[in-house]
């Protein structure tokens, strides 16, 4: 059975390290179709506690938490990614290119 574009994000998704992210733009990039909108909306229909997804690793191409609204609070995302040693400041991922990982590095 062919799996969904959301199937297919979550996929990806699961395989973000703790302590790194991505981005919306590299997990499209990677998958080949849609975009990183695609991507963003594929994350916002994961409803969050209930699934292993791992949305909070995932920011804007700046490094920018962009999806905070759609948690239950503003401030969850952030507190995730400190929980697992990621800095932030000002709602940015402070040392961005360190912690950027590659759906290319996916275990197969």
């Amino acid at each position: 059975m062919q799996q969904t574009y959301h199937e297919l994000v979550y996929e990806v998704t699961r395989q973000i390290p703790k302590g790194r992210v991505t981005t919306y733009g590299a997990i499209a990039d990677f998958l080949t179709l849609g975009s990183a909108r695609m991507v963003g909306w594929a994350l916002n229909n994961c409803t969050f506690g209930i699934t292993n997804i791992p949305a909070h690793r995932v920011v804007n191409r700046n490094g920018e938490l962009s999806g905070r609204n759609h948690f239950p609070t503003p401030t969850l995302m952030q507190e995730l990614l400190e929980q697992e040693g990621v800095a932030i400041e000002n709602c940015r991922v402070k040392n961005f290119k360190e912690v950027l990982w590659m759906p290319s590095e996916m275990k197969q």
